[in-house]
């Protein structure tokens, strides 16, 4: 019974997308690779500020238009390396989610739609700035952080909100009546709050509450307390624990990348190829004596 043999068009597939592979590998790994990039990006921000002027970008209509498409060509030949760095492992592509920012920002570019509105254009142009976390680690730590710390936010602002609305609903019994124009509805009170969490024209209203009772110096003290130093000091905890989970998902993400796995890939990749080879080396010999 003949064995299985692999067809030679797919080894032959298997040994270009390796090499294909580790060339853009060997790309995205130098230093000018980055420094181009990170260069590109920036310069695509000060495009887009220099079209902030009417006369200037009137002026220089063509040549701004000209750089502007320059820096697409850059940026969709990088997103083709970072995809050819992946050919002999595409799955991987996908699972870093900055691969997917980056291949989401560079396609909508592309889209009739998105080309035809100037507004969503810009704010697509606008997004590529966010690309320079991605050279930038502690930015990107960052930014991790604030991603992390979204869950804990949002819970953060539900508290506030109900703090919110129970002082305001207060300041609105005891005050709606004397000072109508900060408290004579929920929606003034929560307002007037809302500016007197920065501590900001809080003596104007402590003095102003004391003229309708000596009790607003309880009123103001327990929600400055409350709002201005308890929930701010709760929402800094939030974002500092969030900030060490980034920093620690950092750098479990850096230790297969600096240790052996990589260099072990790729010797079982040329080992694959290796055997491939030999199979058809094998393959073509048996041939070869069938006919003889």
């Amino acid at each position: 019974m003949p064995e299985q043999q692999v067809p030679l068009t797919e080894i032959q597939l298997r040994s270009t997308r390796h090499d294909l592979a580790r060339w853009c590998r060997a790309r995205t790994d130098e230093r000018w690779f980055a420094v181009t990039v990170l260069v590109v990006i920036v310069l695509n921000a000060a495009l887009l500020g220099l079209e902030t002027y009417s006369g200037l970008a009137a002026q220089w209509h063509r040549p701004l238009r000209l750089a502007e498409h320059t820096c697409l060509v850059a940026f969709t030949a990088e997103i083709l390396v970072r995809l050819g760095a992946h050919a002999d492992r595409p799955r991987d592509f996908w699972k870093d989610p900055w691969n997917l920012f980056d291949l989401a920002v560079v396609l909508c570019a592309f889209l009739p739609l998105v080309r035809e509105n100037t507004t969503i254009l810009r704010l697509l142009r606008l997004a590529r700035v966010l690309r320079t976390a991605r050279f930038l680690p502690q930015l990107r730590i960052v930014l991790a952080a604030v991603v992390r710390s979204l869950p804990g936010t949002l819970s953060f602002l539900l508290v506030g909100a109900l703090l919110l609305y129970v002082y305001a609903m207060v300041g609105w019994v005891f005050f709606g009546r004397a000072d109508p124009q900060h408290y004579g509805s929920i929606g003034r009170a929560v307002l007037t709050l809302f500016l007197l969490m920065t501590l900001d024209g809080i003596g104007d209203a402590v003095h102003a509450g004391l003229e309708v009772s000596r009790w607003s110096i309880l009123y103001y003290a327990s929600y400055v307390l409350l709002a201005s130093f308890v929930l701010v000091n709760v929402l800094i905890g939030v974002v500092i624990t969030s900030l060490d989970e980034a920093r620690e998902s950092e750098r479990e993400e850096l230790r297969p990348a600096i240790g052996p796995e990589e260099p072990l890939r790729d010797r079982i990749a040329e080992a694959r190829l290796a055997l491939d080879a030999l199979e058809r080396d094998l393959a073509a010999h048996s041939g070869g004596r069938a006919r003889y």
